[in-house]
């Protein structure tokens, strides 16, 4: 009935339910605009700090006495400073963003306890900003991606703690019944995190095991935090965002649920297979290298989702960025599988575990595959927040394209070099400085992929501080990549 008392006829009746859902989401997006600006904001500058410090990296693998007598400019601490730059300042609080708006709109409940995530951001910055001075004043802990000294990770623990309490929290205060699909990846993600952040610390710093295991837990650590929590992220973000866009559910329930489960459990036993050949039992790293291929399951399962999801709505990749992000990371992600499986292999391993090949796999897994989803969730996301469209569609298709074509030619020069690289060390008739001077020209075509991707990154920080200046397009239709003809305006 409407307030006349007269009952109200069906086309009403879903009008208004329509009207109401609006509101619903509004008041959602308003109450998530400060904590996901901040996680945003914070993240994009650690992109281009992370940028900065990876074109100097890059350039000094072909050009090593680039400044090489300043003590915090050397290889060995600029190099893992970079790193962790990008995985705990950009990768995780741009992660940390998307998975707090996504959980507030599947919630369906406006973003309760704002506090714990301003915190949360604060403490994660102030420990980011604490490890990576430390790095690079020499105080590093020299295991890949745990290097932040002590300090610093009990900082960040302490940021996460804030952050997952919160995922928890609105959890438990959600409306309806329903559990979607990239709920439980986020979920996972939330709770995932803090089981290998603090089994990686113990195990390491707190009661240190001994001799080759720090490796073997080392390993595992940064292979888990790549598919446990940057994975799975990237996964859940992509189940929302390709039916959100083209308006259609995903396309089977089952397999998303077979996908993340078997997701779930087999990347989980992944890592040991970076240690073919040392002195390690042999069970522990076929395990490893079984998981591995075993992992080719979900990806299947995930592919073949988003494949028939999309199956009719290819063409609107045209049109939407998000979209067109999001589905160039989704099948990087078979990609990346498809590289850590060939690698992982005893025959192949043998000739590349120590080269480039596996610098161009991490590539894959942070750039290709989660950092595109996450671009492409922003494009979808910060309209939303700020209530302005994105300004510029050229600046959207440069962006991408740098990206693209950065990411794709750096990994091609590194999995090329790490190969002939690995070819040369095999062979015992060469010196070994032979199979450094093969790898030298892919080395200096990765620092020009690396140019492209420092254009795409300053491109987007520019396009997003627009945004945040409120300077973004007042239009109710979202920036399409190019002009919309009338059979796809249905789109983003």
């Amino acid at each position: 009935m409407n307030a006349t008392g007269i009952p109200l006829k069906e086309p009403e009746i879903s009008a208004v339910a329509g009207d109401t859902e609006q509101l619903e989401r509004a008041y959602i997006d308003a109450s998530t605009r400060v904590p996901v600006l901040m996680f945003y904001t914070s993240a994009i500058a650690w992109l281009i700090l992370g940028t900065l410090l990876a074109g100097f990296v890059s350039w000094k693998l072909h050009s090593p006495d680039l400044l090489s007598d300043i003590s915090f400019l050397t290889w060995g601490r600029v190099r893992p400073a970079h790193m962790n730059v990008m995985v705990y300042g950009w990768a995780s609080m741009a992660g940390m963003g998307t998975a707090i708006w996504l959980m507030a709109r599947l919630c369906r409940t406006v973003l309760r306890f704002p506090l714990l995530l301003v915190a949360g951001a604060c403490f994660w910055n102030l420990g980011v900003l604490l490890g990576v001075g430390g790095i690079l004043l020499g105080d590093s802990t020299g295991y890949q991606w745990l290097e932040f000294p002590g300090y610093a990770a009990i900082i960040l623990f302490v940021a996460y703690t804030l952050v997952a309490s919160w995922a928890v929290l609105m959890f438990r205060y959600r409306r309806g019944d329903q559990i979607y699909i990239t709920q439980w990846y986020l979920l996972g993600a939330f709770l995932w995190f803090p089981w290998l952040y603090a089994a990686g610390q113990l195990m390491l710093f707190v009661v240190p095991v001994q001799g080759v295991l720090q490796s073997a837990v080392g390993w595992w650590y940064a292979n888990n935090l790549l598919f446990l929590w940057f994975g799975a992220i990237a996964l859940g973000t992509a189940y929302y965002m390709i039916p959100k866009v083209i308006g259609r559910p995903v396309y089977s329930y089952h397999l998303a649920t077979i996908g993340f489960w078997s997701y779930a459990l087999f990347s989980s036993w992944t890592g040991m297979q970076r240690l073919i050949d040392g002195p390690f039992p042999a069970w522990m790293i076929t395990a490893s290298i079984a998981a591995t291929i075993l992992t080719m399951i979900p990806v299947a399962t995930v592919g073949l989702n988003h494949h028939m999801t999309m199956q009719g709505y290819f063409p609107l990749m045209r049109y939407s960025p998000t979209l067109r992000f999001t589905v160039f990371g989704a099948m990087s992600y078979t990609v990346f599988s498809v590289v850590g499986v060939l690698i992982s292999l005893r025959s192949v391993a043998r000739y590349v575990s120590f080269t480039q090949a596996s610098i161009a796999y991490s590539h894959l897994g942070l750039y290709a595959f989660f950092t595109m989803v996450i671009f492409g969730s922003m494009y979808y996301i910060v309209p939303r927040l700020v209530g302005r469209e994105w300004r510029y569609a050229s600046l959207i298709k440069l962006h991408f394209w740098a990206s693209a074509y950065g990411v794709g030619l750096m990994t091609l020069m590194l999995l090329a070099g790490g190969f002939l690289q690995g070819a040369d060390m095999q062979n015992p008739t060469l010196a070994f400085n032979v199979s450094i001077e093969t790898a030298l020209p892919y080395l200096r075509g990765r620092s020009l992929a690396g140019i492209l991707l420092t254009v795409s990154h300053f491109i987007f920080a520019y396009h997003f501080g627009l945004m945040l200046l409120g300077l973004g397009r007042t239009s109710t239709v979202p920036t399409f990549l190019n002009p919309v003809e009338a059979e796809a305006s249905g789109g983003h």
